[in-house]
């Protein structure tokens, strides 16, 4: 265990809190609450949450080099206007897959970005994972995904990391940073009995992955060249579905949390479920890259 504590910062109770975010240049986390439809931007000199509602299900956003942000809902990928607060869409790769949502996403180094999608019934092989290009072109990179979940990029940019939920392992592939292609799905971390599936997830500086234990109350930490678990912190949500650094120095984990599928039992033992948290990590991350087109 690292001998860290995790703060709430946000006391959302949010049914399925997801895709923290951090701005470094505006210096805010972006999150999401998937069921309530929300986009949520949090500035921490502040301690203030602002909420945007839309009319869809929000799976994930990333912040945009030309202003605003950029959004995958049920229906595609969308520009969020953060001042009229307008959607704009740009392209929907499952029109014809009414029963899917767009679920965790992220870009990558060359500014692209990454999202992907599942049923809303959680049928298996039923997702995919798409990559929307800066010139707005929308590309499928993999397919029969069941829960298409967290994303992250090595410090030299060699490999990419992909979250599969109900497989609970981690896979790496081979990622060519000019073309976008990636090959040579390795396995590369496999989860135990009994601590839960691994959810949404980051990396640092050192290349080592930060994974969120949905049904495990906590967020631990992996060495992908081992597949060994490094350490781990506790976290008051059964349901804790992703983290992201952020902060000045980019050493503060910030976890978000669910309500859903909570039992009473286990609301009582954690109340402030649903919440986000901030964790003093002892390292640094890696920034979130933007949105080039």
């Amino acid at each position: 265990m690292l001998n860290s504590e995790a703060e709430l910062v946000i006391p959302a109770k949010a049914i399925l809190g997801e895709g923290p975010c951090w701005d470094s240049d505006k210096k805010v986390l972006y999150w999401v609450n998937i069921l309530d439809k929300k986009v949520n931007i949090y500035d921490p000199r502040s301690h203030k949450n602002r909420e945007i509602q839309l009319d869809q299900m929000v799976g994930t956003v990333v912040p945009r080099r030309a202003g605003g942000l950029v959004v995958a809902l049920e229906k595609g990928f969308h520009f969020l206007d953060l001042e009229t607060e307008e959607l704009t869409p740009i392209d929907d790769p499952e029109s014809h897959l009414p029963e899917n949502r767009f679920n965790d996403g992220k870009c990558d180094p060359f500014g692209r970005f990454w999202a992907g999608t599942m049923s809303l019934s959680e049928e298996k092989g039923q997702g995919s994972l798409y990559c929307l290009d800066t010139e707005l072109r929308v590309d499928k990179k993999r397919e029969s995904l069941t829960i298409s979940n967290g994303l992250a990029w090595s410090p030299d940019q060699k490999y990419m990391y992909l979250i599969d939920t109900p497989t609970k392992k981690v896979t790496r592939f081979d990622y060519n940073l000019k073309s976008g292609d990636i090959e040579n799905p390795t396995e590369v971390i496999a989860f135990p009995e009994g601590v839960g599936v691994p959810d949404g997830m980051t990396i640092d500086e050192e290349g080592m992955l930060w994974i969120a234990h949905w049904g495990g109350a906590q967020v631990s930490r992996w060495n992908p060249e081992t597949g060994e678990q490094v350490s781990s912190i506790p976290i008051s949500s059964l349901n804790v579905t992703s983290c992201a650094f952020g902060g000045e120095n980019l050493d503060d984990l910030y976890v978000t949390t669910a309500r859903k599928n909570t039992s009473e039992e286990n609301l009582d033992r954690f109340p402030e479920a649903g919440g986000v948290f901030k964790v003093r990590s002892g390292v640094k991350g890696l920034p979130a890259y933007t949105f080039n087109g």
